[in-house]
């Protein structure tokens, strides 16, 4: 069933929300959970859905994020019996333009995607956490006799102004679309406390969406966005449905996180590392796939009182050496040290990051290729760090690369005075 379907997953956002870890990075390429990037996330689960004919629709600073495709997920599929996962930069071959919304990316590779002549084109964004079986979307799809089917899940009424509501009427056909409204009368009638939303997640009869992007791209007042336009304008001229969204992650709670912000980011790995997290890696049933990296186990070292390597509550990636230091409610990526008399608490560390000697840190997000000098504190005052770092609205800390420069933290100004 799965040949017929096309997956085409948007991965071009320039992802100012999470700045500045998308200040050299496209969005979907930012670590998560040590060892993973957030792309690996939505491509674990077009492998998982037996979905292995893959575009990928790369725009900003996809270095990193191409490199990491080709030498992680090209070797998954095999090319031999027609599969792919595909990098598609922007080619300008209908548009001198870069992507002008998630709608016209989309119809700037409608060549590459009518020479695979599907029947189905499946939409994905590459930055959500979340586990799905989408060939269940698709089998609904075909046995309702669909033209679009859209993936939802219950939120509350509060939340609307972050999501495309969907009015759906007990049949489960949609009759009402608005992108993200302040407020919103419709409740789900499913349940009638929560509103449908839009997982950003679309299926199409090939034969309707490729019609409808050529009418959006010549209309001149168009954002060329799927939940501001396409979509809207397909009810009432195409049979429309929503599929509720099935939970592979098997918990008493939905779980659907959008890391698009820095404080929403860093709350997710701070689950991955609690002693019993929402969203779980180890199911052996639902496997998270990713490049692999050949570095040595990670290493603990040192006994000694007040110089003990510990690991607690934490992940701690291949590579990564813990010398007589602690690591607690932290996720650390790979070939990271942690030197003596250091303590670091509830942060999430980059992978070739350095931390010397009686250091102190916690709420820290630390990029790579950081150095860290001996007797750093950060996380501790709020004020001070700004000064220093970048911190978040939720009161985040952010030590990027511009800081391992010098001997010692510079400030912004500090560095703009050099340029």
């Amino acid at each position: 069933m799965m040949r017929d379907v096309l997956g085409v997953l948007l991965a071009g956002g320039a992802g100012e929300r999470l700045f500045p870890l998308t200040r050299d990075r496209a969005k979907p390429a930012v670590p998560f959970a040590g060892q993973y990037r957030i792309i690996d996330i939505t491509l674990s689960n077009c492998i998982n859905s037996d979905l292995r004919h893959v575009y990928i629709l790369t725009q900003y600073k996809a270095l990193s994020l191409n490199r990491h495709i080709r030498e992680g997920w090209g070797p998954v599929v095999a090319s031999e019996l027609g599969e792919f996962i595909e990098i598609l930069p922007p080619m300008q071959r209908v548009s001198k333009s870069w992507y002008q919304g998630t709608a016209d990316a989309v119809y700037q590779n409608i060549y590459s995607i009518g020479s695979e002549e599907p029947k189905y084109v499946l939409i994905l964004s590459g930055d959500h956490i979340y586990k799905m079986n989408y060939a269940l979307m698709v089998q609904q799809h075909k046995d309702s006799g669909a033209d679009v089917t859209i993936a939802t899940l219950p939120i509350d009424p509060d939340k609307v102004a972050e999501f495309g509501v969907v009015e759906v009427s007990r049949q489960g056909e949609v009759v009402g679309f608005v992108e993200k409204p302040k407020s919103t009368d419709i409740r789900s009638p499913f349940n009638p406390e929560m509103v449908d939303a839009s997982m950003g997640i679309y299926l199409f009869n090939t034969d309707v969406l490729l019609p409808e992007l050529v009418k959006d791209a010549e209309d001149p007042d168009s954002k060329h966005d799927f939940g501001h336009n396409i979509l809207p304008k397909l009810l009432g001229r195409y049979k429309v449905n929503a599929y509720n969204f099935v939970d592979e992650n098997k918990q008493r709670a939905l779980y659907w996180r959008d890391v698009g912000t820095l404080d929403a980011y860093f709350n997710a790995n701070m689950d991955i590392a609690s002693v019993s997290p929402v969203f779980n890696l180890y199911d052996k049933a639902w496997p998270m796939r990713t490049r692999a990296y050949q570095y040595p186990p990670a290493k603990f070292v040192f006994g000694e009182p007040g110089r003990t390597g510990m690991g607690i509550n934490s992940i701690v990636s291949s590579g990564s050496i813990i010398s007589g230091s602690v690591v607690r409610n932290s996720v650390l990526s790979h070939d990271v040290r942690v030197n003596s008399y250091s303590d670091v608490d509830s942060s999430v560390i980059f992978s070739h990051v350095n931390i010397g000697r009686h250091c102190h840190i916690r709420n820290a997000i630390i990029d790579r290729d950081v150095h860290i000098p001996d007797g750093t504190v950060i996380g501790y005052d709020p004020e001070q760090d700004k000064k220093n770092y970048f911190v978040s609205s939720g009161g985040l800390t952010v030590v990027t690369r511009d800081y391992s420069i010098y001997e010692n933290p510079v400030s912004p100004a500090f560095l703009q005075d050099q340029k």
